[in-house]
């Protein structure tokens, strides 16, 4: 397999660059090498090469220059993008991989899925619309133009679809700041209340990265895969007070929950809560993995989410660099809580 990822070490794609490295395969990592000593690439039997380059600030002709003079001719199996977000970035993707590879792999986002949904069960056949949220309809704009290209001119896509994907360097939530997770769990340890959205009761999907990697990597090189759009997820549904009350077990603590709507919390912040709760995760979720598993034979998501939140919770804690303060964000949801309480107590008393 030989393969170019343009990032390749995020939160996803390490997990797929890894695993690539781990078979065998000769991987180029087109990126500005800030985090490719993550994949420690001299400990698997992979080649990797690295492409210095900046995907969105050089020109066409330069990158392509770069592209030949590091992997010399021939085309690439697969092409992925993990950091294409605009149709803009599509546009200049096309321009480049045209005619350099067998097969292009666009991460969309199922984010991009209807909201709000007519049927509570997601196929790869649920309309593609999103009114509250312009980084899933830039996703849906970019699938649009890609589509488009692959019926006018063979060009060899798959669309690939992530829901809330996770890694052992960030524990997955629904409600935090700006600086990540860190926060919420910090409270959490302290006997503080943390938000929740909504009643906790809505379902959502969490996929561990290895898993999501399995999917991946199986979809690479594969002839069923050209044209085609699919999602990679967990079959695995949880409300979100299973999600936090994982995680409060994680952290030997109980958890103690404050119940905010969601539409409230995209009211009084300044966070993208419009489009990461509205737009997203105040939605109820379940994914029908059907297709992935009829394109990758034998695929299932092997990690529970209360195992893998385990690991994810002994990462964080061990490693002072996944520990971002964020004492704005701490100070809001103190606000944001004493408001509720303060309503309540307005209304009884009323």
């Amino acid at each position: 397999m030989r393969a170019l990822f343009i990032g390749g070490t995020g939160t996803i794609s390490t997990a797929i660059s890894k695993r690539i490295l781990e078979q065998g395969g000769e991987l180029f990592l087109l990126n500005r090498g800030s985090r490719n000593a993550v994949l420690n690439a001299g400990e698997k039997p992979g080649k990797l090469v690295e492409i210095a380059c900046d995907i969105r600030a050089d020109s066409v002709d330069s990158i392509i220059k770069k592209i030949k003079a590091a992997a010399g001719g021939g085309k690439f199996d697969v092409v992925a993008d993990f950091i294409a977000f605009t149709p803009e970035h599509a546009a200049k993707d096309y321009a480049v991989f045209n005619g350099l590879c067998r097969q292009y792999i666009f991460i969309s986002s199922a984010s991009a899925y209807q909201k709000p949904l007519s049927s509570y069960l997601i196929t790869e056949s649920t309309p593609l619309a999103n009114p509250y949220w312009e980084y899933s309809r830039n996703k849906i704009a970019c699938e649009e133009l890609l589509t488009e290209q692959y019926r006018k001119n063979g060009f060899p896509i798959t669309l690939v679809r992530p829901s809330h994907t996770y890694d052992e360097r960030s524990v997955p939530l629904g409600v935090h700041g700006s600086r990540g997770s860190w926060q919420v769990v910090k409270r959490m340890k302290e006997g503080k209340p943390v938000i929740i959205h909504g009643d906790g009761t809505s379902l959502w999907t969490m996929t561990h990265n290895s898993d999501f990697a399995r999917a991946f990597t199986g979809l690479m090189g594969n002839i069923h895969a050209i044209g085609e759009a699919v999602h990679i997820t967990s079959d695995e549904s949880l409300s979100w007070n299973q999600i936090y009350q994982a995680i409060a077990a994680a952290l030997d603590v109980p958890l103690k929950a404050a119940y905010i709507p969601s539409d409230f919390l995209a009211q009084c912040s300044s966070y993208d809560f419009t489009g990461g709760l509205t737009g997203d995760k105040a939605n109820s979720v379940v994914f029908d993995n059907t297709k992935l598993k009829r394109l990758v034979p034998g695929f299932y998501a092997k990690v529970r989410f209360d195992q893998g939140i385990r690991e994810t919770i002994d990462h964080v804690l061990s490693h002072k660099d996944c520990q971002a303060e964020d004492p704005e964000f701490d100070a809001w949801c103190d606000r944001v809580i004493a408001a509720r309480e303060q309503a309540v107590k307005q209304v009884k008393n009323s």
